[in-house]
């Protein structure tokens, strides 16, 4: 929102977002994706019109911007007209086009195996390591602290993730050795004077804050080229591939809804699609024309009623 005639509405807007304990990222998003529609009317938004917004979700469309791209554009730009402008009219207007339903991409075992093997150093082995053995998300790996991890109970407890919800994932044995050798050698520069609680895990170059889910996603785009790793999957195919290979396992699929925290079982239930071994072990109904049909066996009269 780079006009001058734009800058106290934008205040307003990040004052009514922060009332809303929207997370950082979310208002940046909602900011750029405002910013971008004052550019197209050349004006402030606070003037919007029916036809302003018909013209500007037809421009998104002309100019191919994913289906993805555009609903979040247009979930900011509701924010504003909704929260902000208090157009309950104009906001009704915005729709947003469902999104197609892709199966993740997940990697099997043997890749996953190939992909620890090869990272770069122990700190690149544990990251994806927690990636992979807990299904945790990027952020959620990079913002651990030392309070998080109680090997009383083997157990990390993740806190305000998605959804600002906390749950607790499994602390295996690997795991916690991995990281007690991670302590060993993570360098303690930037928070010698912290509480030992407080201190993260895998801090950044910046004093203060933990390394970035940048930092991690290229440790694991050169662990998966260095691995062999032919297929496009990202640093989030790790979490899919925990739930996809607990679930070929037999684990409940409720207890992997936890693990992931999920709010509903559907979103879990996706990885039933992609679980190969469950799919490759179900019979084909062809395999049983061929099978020979099995007589019905004669009944046995029973004694006379008396």
């Amino acid at each position: 929102m780079s006009t001058d005639i734009f800058t106290p509405l934008r205040q307003r807007m990040i004052e009514d977002m922060s009332a809303r304990k929207l997370c950082a990222g979310t208002q940046r998003g909602h900011i750029r994706s405002c910013r971008r529609f004052a550019a197209f009317l050349e004006r402030s938004p606070d003037a919007t019109t029916v036809e302003d917004l018909r013209r500007f979700q037809l421009h998104l469309a002309e100019t191919g911007v994913s289906i993805c791209s555009r609903n979040r554009i247009m979930t900011g730009l509701r924010f504003l007209l909704r929260v902000t402008l208090r157009r309950l009219d104009l906001a009704a207007e915005i729709y947003h086009i469902r999104e197609p339903q892709k199966i993740p991409l997940v990697m099997s075992a043997d890749e996953t195996k190939r992909l620890l093997a090869v990272a770069s150093s122990l700190k690149a082995r544990i990251l994806l390591s927690l990636g992979y053995g807990c299904g945790l998300r990027a952020g959620e790996v990079v913002r651990l602290k030392v309070k998080h991890i109680d090997s009383a109970q083997k157990i990390i407890r993740i806190e305000q993730s998605k959804g600002r919800k906390d749950r607790n994932v499994m602390l295996s044995a690997e795991t916690l050795d991995l990281l007690r050798q991670w302590w060993k050698a993570r360098p303690s520069r930037h928070d010698a004077g912290m509480p030992l609680q407080e201190r993260w895990l895998f801090p950044g170059n910046r004093r203060g804050k933990p390394m970035t889910t940048r930092q991690l996603s290229r440790l694991f785009h050169e662990a998966a080229d260095a691995a062999g790793i032919k297929k496009s999957v990202t640093l989030h195919a790790l979490r899919h591939s925990f739930a996809t290979h607990l679930l070929e396992r037999g684990t409940d699929i409720r207890i992997i809804q936890a693990l992931l925290g999920h709010d509903k079982l559907e979103t879990t239930a996706r990885y039933t699609r992609v679980a190969t071994g469950m799919i490759a072990g179900i019979e084909s109904p062809l395999d049983l024309l061929s099978q020979p049909r099995k007589k019905p066996g004669k009944r046995r009269k029973g004694p006379p009623p008396a």
